[in-house]
């Protein structure tokens, strides 16, 4: 008789995947509607650095959060990353300039640096090596529903009760995300634990690249500019193909990951991983290809849903694959590097984006190509080096 597997599915896996859904929806919440916001205190030509300056705090803080996570402990970390959201969720309504808008806007990047980094080396913690996959599938679906809610709500707030309840509504959010991480039980060992002290700010080569997941962050990097180009993009995009709502790209690629996540969860402990990032990123690639094209809604919707499809094959695997290859003492390092390269990409992409844009809606597809390329070359690099990188499961 086959050995019957422990469930996943405990009270603190739960309630893990409750924060996560809470923080998600609190700081995507407003990402539609900041383009528009910061064009009317006067900073139009500064939309590439709503998501740049964010990525770029987050990535400056990983090799942080991955150290502390590795001393202080899982909690903390998450509880500081959705503090973070709190506290700049409550203080946008109160900035009213260009300068104050994009120093919020660093600030609040620290909060995506801090909690995931934790969450994923919690997940590392408590879930056997041969069903990360599924694992990470099953929180994807939490953060993802997150992200999906997120902007709609968001644009309805802006839109029937103006921009500063939006914004006091994602505090809100970030709060409970708070509450529900005191339910929770921390996971470091304590001969793991060391006393807080400043001492622990020092960083060096070592506290911020895991070259043991090398190959993660290649892949990472290169799929996670079309973040960045989209994030920044699909909200005038969505104008100029006559969306009202702002958010909609959003909630159609969300639900679509939500889909997939529920039947392929399994599929990267089963096919292993390689196998299952080629076909992501080829996926990836097909739907920036098709943004290059898109000045219909038709092409819009297909491509927000073969998006959805991809991410949602690609960050649980490339999370499970980090758990795989990286040091298991080191696991908050090894999740800061792949968080790195995916903030990296993001930003990258942010910047890039929005400096072609510019506002002129001709440039629009030229950024979405260049996602397209670099998808695709994550897609050869995993097809030729298949046999040389490390499969992980």
């Amino acid at each position: 008789m086959a050995e019957k597997k422990p469930s996943l599915y405990t009270l603190s896996f739960f309630l893990l995947c409750l924060s996560n859904f809470l923080f998600s929806a609190s700081f995507s919440m407003i990402i539609p509607e900041l383009p528009d916001y910061l064009a009317s205190l006067g900073g139009k030509e500064y939309i590439g650095y709503t998501i740049a300056l964010f990525t770029l705090a987050a990535g400056f803080s990983r090799p942080f959060s991955g150290k502390l996570t590795d001393h202080i402990g899982r909690i903390p970390i998450m509880a500081f990353g959705s503090l973070v959201c709190f506290i700049c969720g409550g203080l946008y309504p109160m900035l009213h300039t260009v300068q104050g808008f994009l120093f919020l806007r660093f600030i609040h990047g620290m909060s995506t640096g801090t909690k995931p980094t934790a969450t994923a080396a919690y997940v590392a913690d408590v879930i056997p090596e041969d069903r990360r996959g599924e694992a990470q599938g099953s929180l994807g679906i939490f953060t993802a529903t997150g992200m999906s809610i997120g902007p709609a709500i968001g644009s309805f707030l802006a839109a029937h009760y103006g921009l500063d309840q939006m914004f006091y509504i994602s505090s809100i959010f970030a709060l409970a995300s708070i509450v529900i991480l005191s339910r929770m039980k921390e996971t470091l060992p304590k001969a793991m634990k060391s006393r807080f002290s400043f001492s622990l700010f020092r960083i060096g080569w070592k506290d911020v690249f895991e070259p043991k997941v090398v190959p993660v962050f290649w892949v990472m990097l290169f799929v996670s500019f079309s973040a960045g180009a989209m994030i920044t993009l699909i909200p005038d995009t969505s104008k100029l193909v006559g969306w009202t709502n702002k958010g909609l790209y959003f909630t159609i690629y969300t639900i679509s990951s939500i889909l997939i996540r529920f039947f392929f969860s399994k599929a990267s402990d089963q096919y292993g991983r390689i196998p299952v990032l080629i076909f992501g990123c080829f996926m990836l690639s097909l739907s920036m290809f098709l943004l290059v094209f898109s000045a219909n809604s038709y092409l819009l919707i297909v491509s927000a849903i073969i998006y959805g499809m991809a991410w949602g094959v690609n960050t649980p695997t490339l999370a499970a694959w980090t758990n795989d290859l990286g040091d298991k003492n080191h696991m908050g390092r090894a999740m800061a590097t792949m968080y790195i390269a995916l903030e990296a990409g993001i930003g990258i992409g942010a910047y890039v984006s929005g400096e072609i844009y510019q506002g002129v809606a001709s440039q629009i597809p030229i950024p979405f190509l260049l996602a397209a390329l670099l998808s695709l070359l994550a897609f050869i690099l995993l097809w030729t080096k298949k046999r040389n990188w490390t499969y992980g499961i």
